[in-house]
């Protein structure tokens, strides 16, 4: 499907069909982009969403968004546009894209990525008949808008486990995209898992960038580089929480024929990384597109979710993924992991959010 990739120069277009995608026009169906519900008429363009940096295509956090995106519109035979961030834009061209989605009739409008939390806190005022929402934050604070946020931390405890029950030489990694609170989360629960199992596991731990305007989010060559001094270092399985650049991770580890973690995305799943998958453990999962889904089958049926919206692993939202046979093979893995959720579901393990 065709997508809007968008610079600061195309947000000074007409606010009319500018960013539909070229299965708009089949979608709407004459009726611009209306569908029923069984509670009334939804009488909105679609849904309207924005990524985060990386952009569709990176296998992980983002993609995991479109996939809710595209079923949405499918099931409810409504219509979409979804927006793809600028090289090195500024906080004002996220308000502008956000805008412009409201603008439109877009409804919900998602921003995927705390980074969008100004922007809707700011444009959710000017469109209080219209419904956002936004992934990995729950500080923007209106009547109209949804926070979508997730305990990362369980699903990372889980690969946590499985590293340590995986590792031949007791020694396992940890590669994060930016230093920020979020990816602390992640680091937090793997190492707990990692610890639960034996104290005495070495971890490398490793961020790739203080920003993310520095790329960590999207260089995979970034994540390579990182992922290649861990194996030296004499790790063997390796877990990254980096989004794009997390193919980089994966890449190398299995290159060298060492067991890697996805993250966000069932990454053994994913085409672009096929080469690799043999090597993909599993994933810690964490099921943005149900989120955005939910948020608009909400609008869709005229009860429009809002407030904060927490997924557990008790809801389903987060979890760890079992697609490679190899895993399912590994036995005592398996039964570790499962023991692993059961326990943090019955409240008999409480995962860290911090390191």
């Amino acid at each position: 499907m065709a997508r809007l990739f968008v610079a600061v120069a195309a947000l000074a277009l007409l606010a009319t069909a500018c960013g539909e995608t070229s299965s708009d026009a089949a979608k709407d169906d004459g009726d611009g982009g209306k569908g029923n519900s069984s509670s009334g008429e939804y009488d909105a363009k679609g849904i309207g969403l924005a990524y985060d940096i990386g952009g569709q295509g990176d296998q992980s956090f983002n993609d995991a968004a479109f996939t809710g995106y595209e079923r949405a519109r499918k099931d409810f035979k409504i219509g979409g546009v979804d927006m793809e961030p600028g090289d090195g834009e500024s906080s004002a061209d996220k308000t502008q894209r956000i805008e412009q989605l409201a603008r439109q009739g877009y409804n919900p409008v998602i921003g995927v990525g705390f980074i969008y939390a100004p922007a809707i806190q700011e444009v959710a005022k000017k469109y209080p008949k219209t419904t956002f929402g936004i992934v990995d934050d729950n500080t923007v604070k209106a009547e109209n808008v949804a926070d979508l946020v997730f305990h990362e931390e369980q699903g990372s405890y889980l690969a946590g486990v499985a590293a340590a029950k995986a590792t031949k030489v007791k020694h396992v990694g940890f590669i994060g995209g930016v230093d920020i609170p979020i990816i602390h989360k992640f680091e937090a629960g793997f190492v707990q898992g990692v610890k639960s199992v034996d104290p005495k596991i070495k971890i490398e731990k490793r961020y790739l960038t203080e920003k993310p305007e520095e790329g960590g989010f999207a260089s995979p060559d970034k994540g390579q580089d990182a992922a290649s001094g861990q194996l030296e270092a004499g790790a063997d399985v390796l877990y990254h929480a980096a989004g794009l650049s997390g193919q980089g991770v994966i890449q190398e580890a299995g290159s060298q024929k060492k067991w890697a973690i996805g993250v966000d995305s069932d990454q053994y799943e994913q085409k672009a990384l096929a080469k690799y998958k043999k090597y993909i453990l599993g994933s810690a999962l964490k099921d943005v597109g149900g989120a955005v889904y939910d948020l608009t089958k909400s609008v869709v049926d005229g009860k429009p979710m809002t407030g904060t919206q927490r997924y557990d692993l008790k809801s389903g939202r987060v979890g760890f993924s079992d697609s490679n046979p190899a895993y399912k093979d590994m036995k005592d893995v398996v039964a570790a992991v499962e023991q692993a959720r059961k326990d943090i579901i019955s409240g008999k393990v409480e995962v860290k959010t911090r390191p």
